[in-house]
């Protein structure tokens, strides 16, 4: 797998590719069930005393505009990668947190055990490392609002939903799975169109059977309606009555995501929450769950969607989805983050920004609610405007990224033929990768001849090599300018045609029948590399000739 330093940081001479700091799993941690995933870069911190049912969160609910810094967070689920749809969701939050002065709070939601993974945690934090989207607080930050991993607050879940039944807004249900099933099954029988809705059977319920499993389930309200303000929707209203006794813990003791992500938001002081469009509709149960904690409700901005070119969910049968294949691929950070920025948000007719210019520009009220195609090609052209210009990605950041795509290759490129050769390369690459390919023959020796080019290399070429090899002995300085003219010189002088000696040139110094001009490609090579490929190419047109002789 190739990975660059942190894009943002400047690039060091000589230095080895940025890393982050080792981790460590932990195997032990609080609760029943399973051992949570925890990762720490140093010894885990004792947690703050859990804050008591009800009371504020410590940054309270304040409003995208009102001055006071922001609280977001982002809260992936490691269960694989890292989605460009999850990435763009963390750009967003970054981007205000970092606008206004704010925190931006990283928590791993865990809670589906059978699904996460080590490696799934260790792929999110690189993938976020990469991007530059840095954490304030969360998995190896650290923070006076952890644990951030939702598997190590079980007892605190457990404790709101006991003290929720003993307040009469939720409930022990001991509904089993049989009971539950067979219910539906009557239902569809009745109404194949129906939509099942959890009866209540144990709502107003305390004989509670001893010894037997049960899940907590909320009291939802069965008249009036939920509403809430969207920073992009606006008003949204959901009636009650379209609502059910929803679940709050499972069985095992483990919440489902409507609850845990309440109590942790509103422990964490989380003041704005931004995600997917496709959360708005749990957002009328979260919204009730504060109501009835009586806690303030956090902002709210839900995203437009990615979607493929028919208008489905974006998944890997359409595109690559992963933020490690973008990188792999080639692709700067900053030019993932400027096409994820542009999808679902805009700032006048900019398209290509850098990254303290989006930090600048960004806002709540440029979000557009209409859902967007994805679009591979100019996922790829953004991405390129980004290798193309000095301004976005500087020649020095443009070394240290293109090193590991080089050393892939198994090419140890020196930095002063690197820098040089760079500037003949950046309107041709358009990722990394391909610069690493348009670099090669300037680091390979001998360069690795095309067979489509090997033919230009005749008889009648190999006296003209030798020839241009002898006339630049004596050329100085060794320039671009100063080698252009003496190879014009020297054409008209020996009375041949510069296309004649041009292509074979060409293919003795760089094994490919197109490369930049060759006076430019010899100040790159320099003097004895570039004389000695010319009479390589000499030599290599007399065997080809040698071996296509009869007898």
């Amino acid at each position: 797998m190739l990975r660059g330093g942190p894009p943002g940081a400047a690039p060091r001479e000589g230095a080895c590719l940025a890393t982050g700091p080792r981790l460590r799993n932990t195997a032990a941690g609080p609760g029943f069930g399973r051992a949570p995933l925890a990762w720490y870069a140093a010894p885990p911190m004792a947690p703050p005393p859990e804050p008591p049912l009800g009371a504020p969160g410590p940054g309270g609910a304040a409003r995208a505009d009102s001055g006071v810094a922001p609280r977001v967070r982002f809260a992936p689920s490691p269960s694989g990668y890292l989605h460009i749809g999850g990435a763009r969701t963390a750009l967003f939050n970054w981007l205000w947190a970092r606008r206004q002065g704010g925190t931006f709070v990283l928590r791993i939601e865990d809670t589906d055990q059978e699904r996460s993974s080590v490696e799934s945690v260790r792929a999110i934090l690189d993938a976020l490392r990469w991007l530059g989207l840095d954490w304030d607080e969360g998995p190896e930050a650290g923070g006076s609002h952890g644990p951030y991993f939702q598997s190590e607050r079980r007892a605190r879940y457990r404790e709101v939903a006991d003290a929720m039944v003993e307040a009469g807004t939720a409930y022990r249900c001991y509904a089993t799975k049989e009971e539950l099933e067979q219910a539906r099954a009557e239902l569809k029988a009745r109404d194949p169109k129906a939509q099942f809705v959890y009866p209540g059977w144990w709502r107003d319920r305390r004989d509670w059977p001893d010894g037997k499993p049960w899940v907590y389930r909320f009291k939802t309200p069965r008249t009036g309606a939920t509403d809430f303000d969207d920073l992009v929707f606006g008003r949204v209203s959901t009636p009650n009555d379209a609502q059910q006794d929803f679940v709050l813990m499972r069985s095992d003791g483990f919440p489902l995501y409507n609850f845990s992500c309440v109590i942790d938001d509103h422990d964490m002081g989380i003041t704005l929450v931004a995600r997917g469009r496709d959360h708005i509709g749990n957002t009328p149960q979260q919204v009730l769950l504060y109501e009835a904690l009586g806690w303030p409700a956090p902002q709210l901005a839900h995203l437009p969607m990615m979607l493929s070119a028919k208008g489905e969910k974006l998944s890997k049968r359409h595109a690559a989805v992963s933020v490690s294949e973008y990188r792999d691929r080639g692709y700067t950070a900053m030019g993932v983050l400027n096409y994820l920025a542009r999808f679902g948000w805009s700032h006048g007719d900019q398209e290509i920004f850098a990254r303290d210019e989006l930090v600048a520009a960004f806002d709540w009220a440029s979000v557009n609610r209409a859902d967007g195609k994805f679009d591979e090609k100019k996922f790829a052209d953004v991405a390129f405007e980004h290798l193309k210009q000095p301004r976005l990605t500087s020649d020095a950041e443009y070394v240290e990224r293109v090193r590991p795509f080089l050393a892939a290759r198994g090419l140890d490129a020196d930095e002063p033929t690197l820098c040089a050769a760079l500037p003949l390369i950046r309107e041709r690459a358009r990722t990394l990768a391909d610069a690493a390919h348009h670099l090669d023959f300037y680091f390979r020796e001998p360069p690795e001849l095309d067979p489509a080019a090997a033919k230009v290399l005749t008889p009648q070429s190999a006296e003209l090599l030798e020839g241009l090899a002898a006339a630049l002995t004596a050329v100085e300085p060794w320039e671009g300018a100063a080698i252009d003219e003496a190879i014009r010189a020297w054409v008209e002088a020996r009375g041949v045609s510069l296309k004649d000696v041009a292509q074979p040139a060409r293919v003795s110094l760089s094994g490919r029948t197109a490369s930049p001009a060759l006076h430019d490609v010899m100040a790159v090579l320099g003097r004895a590399r570039a004389l000695a490929r010319l009479r390589h190419g000499a030599t290599l047109a007399r065997e080809a000739a040698a071996a296509r002789a009869p007898g």
